[in-house]
């Protein structure tokens, strides 16, 4: 073996243990608030429960997950065309910045949201950066035979890191809200160091000109349509969603006709920062299809198996519910652990057999763990609960490994960059859009089934009728996050009529104890999630027909399935 050969075999580990870090601290860092959120909150002063505050609890969530959403694909073109490793490091920098900042929060109240809000959205910038250029920089670094294996680790870590980053923000913010933020500090401050000395460019780069024309659309459109499904959740006009919200409307409709106009504009530039033309590649489009669907359906696992975990089980079974945040994260790690079975070994193995025996196989499986949780009573034996999701662990891993690999590997090397931020922005986009529709259908299932329950339910423990009418036909969207908060559900709703000061202890403490609201809402729960499940099922089916359909697989030696100048011929 040359010197050459052996600083190349060496470099290569280099770039896919520091952009394995890189995807972590990002993925960690885009959860890391869920469960922390209570802690947050209380630290700057504010209930996020309170009317005009739902706001702020909405982006303290969603902030991270839109900006990455709307944001990797432009900086992955910009990685194509003045350096992937320069962006990339970069983006370590930022992400560092932003954190140290978050930990500095110098205010209170509403003013201390809008700071950590402004602040989240910056470390996003910087999180994009790490994601959307990471794969292409492995991809240059791993020869063909080895690329399945290495964006395996990376992709399977930044997915582990998204669980992950659920029990380190409850850990930590039961030591001090501000060591949430705290923890990113250090490991970007390496991170940005190691990255400078180590990371080089190996790869093909495209100098161009930027195209502002598709940039502003895109931004424009995907942000529109992503923060009206946001906001379709909040109740509107006495409807338990705002679906019917002239606003929600107007960005729905305003941010598809943009992309749109996005579409026509990238078919017109010589330099488009969104090369449609990939989509001609079979393996590409197949693979990012089913990369959105599985996305959708993994992010309503997550906040599904939360409010499941944090409202109902663990109450039940003698948590306090400000316990229960941390207790979630903890019980939800049998997920993490089925990531890291399959991904690393499906990845390696794809580099011989092909992303789709493993890719449609793993969707099949989360088809069947979501078939599965149907079936389980809402009290369940953990025991199951724990193998159906290492099962759906597993099956994620089989699938998102491979698929990445296929993505990457279909691609002209000049085109990596801007190939792994599209591979980026349908996962990013798919976690958004899983929040709006399956918060959607809960809540529709909830508001058909609860209201009377809860009335029946209130007013056998002597809370007056009308108050216990007034409380049942409030939107259910309050009383599912206040659970997502790890707040008492019944203690939040009866907290503005001064009831509980009103009636004998024995009524507030059943009302106000651990088994009094699971067991009421148990059966419209349930309700709910055969619907949220359900769904979720059917879209990994559609995901799985998708990954049979990318073709047969190419080896190593196989010539490149776009280049360049194939791709400027078509647009031509």
């Amino acid at each position: 073996m040359t010197a050459a050969q052996t600083e190349s075999d060496r470099y290569k580990w280099v770039a896919l243990s520091n952009t394995t870090l890189g995807v972590l601290i990002s993925a960690i860092d885009g959860s890391i608030v869920i469960i922390s959120l209570p802690a947050i909150f209380r630290g700057i002063g504010l209930d996020p429960l309170a009317p005009g505050n739902i706001s702020y609890l909405l982006w303290m969530i969603l902030g991270y997950l839109l900006v990455s959403a709307v944001l990797v694909v432009s900086l992955g073109r910009l990685g194509d065309m003045f350096g992937r490793v320069k962006m990339y490091n970069f983006g370590f920098v930022i992400f560092a910045a932003a954190s140290l900042a978050l930990s500095l929060d110098p205010y209170r109240h509403g003013a201390g949201a809008l700071w950590l809000i402004g602040w989240r959205v910056v470390q996003a910038f910087g999180g994009a950066m790490l994601t959307g250029n990471s794969a292409a920089i492995l991809t240059d670094a791993f020869p063909a035979s080895q690329r399945g294996m290495a964006l395996g680790v990376n992709q399977i870590t930044a997915l582990a890191g998204q669980f992950l980053g659920l029990v380190v923000g409850g850990l930590l913010a039961a030591i001090d809200w501000h060591a949430v933020f705290w923890v990113s500090v250090p490991v970007g401050v390496f991170g940005s160091i190691w990255s400078y000395r180590s990371l080089r460019e190996v790869g093909s780069r495209r100098p161009a000109r930027i195209d502002w024309a598709g940039t502003l659309t895109f931004t424009a459109g995907l942000s529109g349509v992503l923060a009206a499904i946001t906001y379709g959740i909040q109740p509107y006009g006495g409807h338990a969603t705002g679906w019917t919200n002239p606003v929600v409307i107007a960005g729905l409709g305003g941010g598809l006709l943009l992309l749109v106009a996005f579409c026509a504009v990238e078919n017109k530039v010589a330099e488009p920062m969104f090369r449609l033309g990939l989509f001609r590649v079979r393996a590409f489009a197949a693979g990012n299809l089913a990369a959105l669907l599985t996305s959708v359906a993994r992010g309503g696992l997550q906040f599904m198996l939360i409010i499941w975990l944090q409202g109902i089980w663990l109450p039940i079974h003698g948590y306090d519910y400000e316990q229960t945040p941390l207790w979630a994260g903890i019980y939800m790690l049998p997920l993490t652990v089925g990531f890291l079975i399959a991904g690393p070994a499906s990845g390696y193995l794809s580099d011989r057999f092909g992303a789709r025996l493993f890719s449609t196989g793993g969707l099949c499986l989360v088809a069947l763990s979501f078939v599965g949780l149907i079936a389980l009573p809402v009290d369940f034996d953990y025991r199951l609960f724990a193998v159906l999701l290492v099962v759906s662990g597993i099956g994620q891993g089989m699938f998102s490994a491979p698929n990445t690999s296929a993505i990457m590997s279909s691609v002209d090397p000049a085109e990596r960059g801007v190939a792994s931020g599209m591979r980026s922005t349908f996962q990013n986009s798919g976690t958004s859009l899983s929040i709006g529709i399956f918060f959607s259908l809960m809540i529709t299932g909830l508001a058909s089934r609860l209201p009377s329950g809860l009335e029946s339910g209130l007013t056998s423990q002597g809370v007056p009728a009308d108050t216990a009418a007034h409380v049942a036909n409030l939107p259910p969207v309050s009383t599912l996050f206040a659970a997502f908060l790890g707040n008492n559900p019944i203690a939040h709703l009866l907290s503005g009529t001064g009831t509980l000061q009103h009636l004998p202890a024995h009524n507030v403490a059943v009302l106000t104890g651990h088994t009094f609201f699971p067991q009421l809402v148990s059966g419209p729960f349930h309700h709910g999630l055969e619907i949220v499940f359900t769904a979720a099922a059917v879209m990994a089916v559609i995901a799985a027909i998708a990954s049979l359909l990318r073709g047969p697989h190419e080896r190593a030696a196989a010539p490149i399935l776009v280049t360049a100048s194939s791709l400027q011929a078509e647009q031509d």
